[in-house]
């Protein structure tokens, strides 16, 4: 079976979405694919959205009419406006979001989509064809540098694993961990492009046959512990705003129904029973060959690059309104299951406490970004864009910027205008 598009998306995370979302609202034909239409906006991580070195990004793309500030608006349940003893310039807007009203609400935005469709699939293979050097880049951008001729092969389409095959001028990938995704728990591991879902094999392999140079990045996820097994009694209050910021310029009624995050610490305990355990850690061990992209150190790197500190800050996070899944921002591990219980039970408030999901390292392929243009664009592959993991990121802020620029250059590129690039 085949299906003719302007534009395909591959991926429904934070880069897939705004991506679908742009180059649709351009008018331009757009299809968005990905492996399970009930996970499209997943938080993968922790439930929140901005904070340093965030929170900006998420205005930004507001105001090139992206949906991730105000979708947080609406589905947000504890604002908090960081760095208010410091001067208005640092100051950063972070907001801990129901992940399922997140997820469902940006579903929702999708499907009122004009010129956007949506499809499950699993997509195996880039397809491209050749084309003569006459076709090939023009120095359109001012900076004679930005296109350098090196396009070999235009892209064409997609196929996926269910037998479908979907034509196209423009393509945007948006794999996130998903790219020969791998899940660490101790020394054990299995496939997977996040825990529950299967990896895409087949695509990272197709990218490697037409020409890129693949990478091997890791991250982590903390484990998910049950609210009823908390002594928040003994623990610190991290309360949101009384009068609450938004993200978007778009709210207006803003009236968020909002809870508490709780602050507790490691201790030396803590950090003797992660020591004592990095035989067993993946990590140490070398089974884990990819590096970490920046701002997710785990919490035995922590331990061990910073061995003169005493205690670590641990934020209890709720996952939702409407469910007892708290996420503990600043343990993310790969430990195994009965090590993470172990450690878990030597920090304040925590001593009883009971694991609902267990942290869990993943790694996954990633093409190093000097193979895209600024307009993220692929150097080899005429056609083609990387936005978010994908090219090394971290964060639904960083993804959500790239999808944006990446679905408007691709709109764009369809539209045979000149690419758009921010100052």
């Amino acid at each position: 079976m085949t299906d003719n598009f302007d534009t395909i998306i591959i991926g429904g995370g934070h880069a897939g979405i705004e991506a679908g979302l742009a180059s649709a609202k351009m008018g331009v034909k757009t299809l968005l694919v990905t492996t399970n239409l009930d996970t499209i906006g997943q938080m993968s991580c922790n439930p929140s959205v901005g904070g340093l070195g965030k929170s900006q990004l998420v205005v930004e793309i507001d105001a090139l009419g992206g949906e991730i500030g105000f979708n947080t608006d609406k589905t947000g349940i504890s604002f908090k406006m960081l760095n208010t003893k410091k001067g208005p310039a640092v100051w950063s807007l972070r907001a801990q979001v129901d992940r399922r009203k997140y997820r469902e609400e940006m579903q929702k935005t999708l499907k009122k989509q004009e010129n956007l469709a949506v499809k499950q699939g699993l997509v195996t293979e880039i397809l491209v064809d050749k084309h003569s050097h006459s076709e090939r880049h023009s120095p359109v951008i001012a900076s004679p540098d930005i296109y350098r001729d090196e396009a070999i092969s235009r892209v064409s389409g997609i196929k996926t694993k269910e037998g479908m095959e979907f034509t196209a001028e423009t393509v945007v990938i948006t794999a996130g961990t998903f790219l020969n995704g791998l899940i660490h728990i101790g020394l054990n591991h299995f496939a997977s492009g996040r825990m529950g879902e299967l990896p895409s094999i087949e695509l990272s392999e197709s990218l490697g046959k037409i020409g890129f140079k693949l990478g091997r990045f890791k991250t982590g996820t903390s484990p998910r512990i049950d609210k009823k097994t908390v002594n928040f009694k003994v623990l610190k209050p991290h309360d949101f705003d009384k009068t609450p910021s938004h993200f978007s310029y778009r709210t207006n009624r803003f009236e968020p129904e909002q809870v508490p995050c709780w602050i507790t610490h490691t201790n030396k305990k803590t950090h003797k029973i992660i020591l004592d355990n990095l035989d067993r850690s993946p990590l140490y061990q070398k089974v884990i060959k990819g590096i970490g992209p920046r701002y997710c150190p785990s919490i035995e790197d922590k331990v061990v690059r910073f061995r003169d500190k005493d205690a670590h800050q641990v934020f209890l996070e709720p996952d939702g309104l409407d469910t007892d899944e708290y996420y503990l921002n600043g343990l993310a591990t790969s430990l195994p299951m009965d090590v993470q219980l172990k450690f878990l039970h030597t920090i304040k408030g925590l001593e009883e406490v009971k694991i609902l999901k267990p942290g869990y390292g993943i790694e996954y392929d990633v093409v190093p970004p000097y193979q895209v243009y600024p307009t993220l664009e692929t150097k080899i592959i005429k056609n083609l864009y990387l936005a978010g993991q994908i090219n090394g990121t971290s964060g639904y802020e960083e993804a959500a910027s790239q999808g944006i620029i990446a679905g408007i250059n691709a709109g764009l590129k369809v539209m045979k205008k000149k690419p758009f690039i921010l100052k």
